[in-house]
C-alpha cells in the first residue's frame, strides 16, 4: 500500500508520540529535529521498492533484444529478478 507523501508527517508524529508515551525513548534533540528525521527515514523506506523497480528494469534493459527475439515474457521476467534480488539482499518490502 503506498501512503500519501501529505501522511508521512502525521505518521511520524503518531510513531514519536507513541515511543515517548510508552518510554522507549528519551530525546536528547529537540522535537523537531526527531520528526524532520522521522519523516526521513519514513520515506527512505517508502522509496525502497521504486528503486528496486528501477534497478531491475535497467538490468532488464541490456537484454531488451534477447528478451524480444526469444519470445520472453516480460512482466514474468521483472517480477523472478525482483524477487531474486530481494532474497540475495534480504530487502524487506
Amino acid at each position: 500500500m503506498r501512503i500519501p507523501d501529505a501522511w508521512v508527517p502525521i505518521l511520524a508524529d503518531k510513531i514519536i508520540e507513541s515511543l515517548i508515551s510508552q518510554d522507549w525513548i528519551i530525546i536528547n534533540i529537540s522535537q523537531t529535529e526527531l520528526t524532520t528525521r522521522t519523516i526521513e527515514i519514513i520515506k527512505e523506506e517508502l522509496t525502497v521498492e521504486d528503486r528496486l523497480n528501477a534497478e531491475v528494469t535497467e538490468r532488464l534493459k541490456s537484454f531488451s533484444g534477447e528478451i524480444e527475439n526469444r519470445h520472453m515474457d516480460y512482466n514474468s521476467l521483472f517480477e523472478m529478478t525482483k524477487r531474486k534480488i530481494i532474497k540475495e539482499r534480504n530487502i524487506i518490502i
